[in-house]
């Protein structure tokens, strides 16, 4: 299982942008984190178009499937989603991890009993502005 945020994991952070300008004043080979929507597409085909790594927050199974036709890296999903999204992901074979957004470590245990491929903690998250 992947851990982003926990306390005592060390992992990478995800830089949320909220516009093309604000990719720019990220790190290099940084993960960018964007909420899909249909407002949000120029910076998600941005992120396309120079390969960047990237990862979206999807709200339903339509918008899993588009996350994984666009190259997402990873895959965002509330917990209650989560079950569907990893099982929709095996059946099709996604490149990207499905990541549970948790608040607190007490649903781990849930979601490695589901086979979720990893969590992810506010704490991963940096809002950027440009």
């Amino acid at each position: 299982m992947l851990f982003f945020g926990h306390r005592f994991i060390e992992s990478e952070k995800f830089y949320h942008v909220f516009d093309i300008d604000a990719i720019l004043t990220t790190p290099p080979a940084s993960t960018l984190y964007v909420e899909f929507s249909e407002s949000n597409l120029d910076i998600i085909n941005y992120m396309q178009q120079n390969q960047l790594r990237f990862a979206l927050k999807v709200s339903n199974i339509t918008q899993i499937v588009y996350a994984a036709a666009l190259n997402a890296a990873y895959i965002v999903v509330e917990s209650d989603l989560a079950k569907s999204a990893q099982s929709i992901a095996e059946s099709y074979l996604f490149d990207a991890k499905i990541l549970a957004h948790i608040e607190e470590e007490d649903a781990i245990e849930e979601l490695a009993l589901l086979g979720i491929d990893g969590v992810i903690f506010p704490s991963a998250v940096v809002r950027v502005n440009a």
